[in-house]
């Protein structure tokens, strides 16, 4: 009876640190989302500046996330986890004050952006670890997926409340209400109490990219960086290509209805991972969001026949890219997880986090590019990067995690 009601308790999810770690994950993701499709009007509003260039910018803060994820892993490898989370918590929430003074000169925007991607970059990365080390290592796939829901569920809400907030032209409430976010997110996530962890014996070792990149997940790194160029593509410009289009009422909705398939997704795709189905579940997905990717590409030429069909095929596309990039991120997450050994969590997930920050960077600037000569160009190529995806994890990830995986 006491090894039952032991094993009971260790196997319990939902605990009080898990709660406020996902709480606080929500609000970091609330605050963020917020920005993330109306950033491309404010620059266009501010500056005046064209397509190119607002790429040029909001892939800054992406390149600014990618440089600082390796030593953010290496950090919350080696000190205090939860000391370097609300640190980087409290810069991060102080970077939306720069907004609300920062607008002088493009120079200075793009300053701010990459001091906000540097603290995001850490709080990503060590809050995806801090939330490892409180569930439990039985539930761990249905943990992350849960945990992502918090960052889906604020991409429903973020960006149709972002692109109400801007209807009335008033960016200063917006930034208001991302700092305002932030700053609650703070509260919980002070309230998160984690197991106590003995430094990683780390001081005298000599260095070497190992200590900051996990060598053994560059090939499933490199198949998540090719899924993420046309994720970072939507996300940043679906909005205008869906005005361009003609589709000009409830844009907004795109986003919920991701979110939706995202979350819908989460709910099964963790439980299938801890069954111990992680690459057939990252095949799926990447299969289903390719599809909807492909939608994407379709949506100018059908809108122009037809709007009402232009308005299936947009939120058909939203809902097929929510539910394939839900369905394979708990799984890739587990991949990494699965190939580095307990005392190098944070570097395997700052791994994970580096090929997807990669591929939003690259995606925000590719797509920009593209969009001043076509929008369907530019999702087209995205869907031919996520074919080739696709093709790699078969034929190589797939074999190599196989023969490397630990556990």
């Amino acid at each position: 009876m006491s090894m039952n009601t032991t094993v009971g308790a260790k196997d319990k999810l939902w605990s009080k640190n898990y709660i406020f770690v996902c709480i606080a994950a929500f609000l970091m993701a609330f605050s963020f989302f917020l920005l993330v499709p109306t950033l491309p009007f404010y620059l266009r509003e501010n500056f005046g500046i064209g397509q190119t260039m607002i790429g040029v910018v909001l892939s800054c803060y992406v390149v600014a996330v990618l440089s600082v994820r390796p030593f953010a892993g290496f950090m919350a490898d080696t000190y205090p986890r939860k000391k370097v989370y609300i640190i980087a918590y409290v810069l991060f929430v102080l970077s939306f004050i720069g907004y609300l003074g920062i607008t002088e000169t493009l120079g200075m925007f793009i300053a701010l952006r990459i001091f906000h991607g540097f603290t995001f970059g850490t709080l990503s990365t060590t809050g995806n670890t801090l939330v490892i080390d409180v569930m439990p290592s039985s539930r761990r796939g249905e943990g992350l997926g849960y945990y992502g829901v918090m960052g889906n569920t604020a991409m429903a809400f973020g960006p149709m409340v972002g692109l109400f907030i801007i209807s009335s032209g008033n960016f200063t409430l917006l930034f208001l209400t991302s700092l305002a976010t932030g700053a609650a997110g703070l509260v919980f996530a002070s309230l998160v109490r984690t197991p106590d962890r003995a430094p990683s014996p780390t001081p005298n070792r000599a260095v070497s990219i190992d200590r900051f990149f996990m060598v053994e997940g560059i090939p499933a790194c490199l198949s998540l960086f090719l899924l993420s160029i046309p994720y970072g593509m939507t996300t940043s410009y679906m909005a205008l290509y869906a005005s361009e289009s003609g589709i000009t009422s409830s844009s907004g909705l795109f986003f919920t209805v991701m979110a939706a398939g995202l979350i819908i997704s989460r709910l099964s795709s963790g439980k299938m991972v801890d069954k111990g189905f992680v690459t057939q579940t990252i095949r799926k997905g990447i299969i289903i969001a390719t599809v909807g990717i492909a939608f994407e590409a379709l949506l100018s030429t059908v809108a122009a026949r037809s709007i009402a069909a232009g308005y299936v095929v947009y939120f058909a596309s939203a809902m097929l890219i929510g539910y394939g990039f839900g369905t394979m991120f708990p799984a890739f997450n587990t991949l990494f997880i699965n190939l580095a050994p307990n005392s190098r969590r944070a570097t395997a997930n700052a791994t994970y986090l580096t090929g997807w920050d990669v591929g939003i960077g690259f995606g925000m600037l590719l797509g920009g590019a593209l969009s001043e000569w076509n929008f369907a160009v530019c999702y087209a190529v995205g869907t031919m990067l996520a074919i080739i995806s696709l093709l790699l994890f078969v034929s190589y990830v797939t074999p190599h995690f196989d023969r490397h995986r630990l556990r």
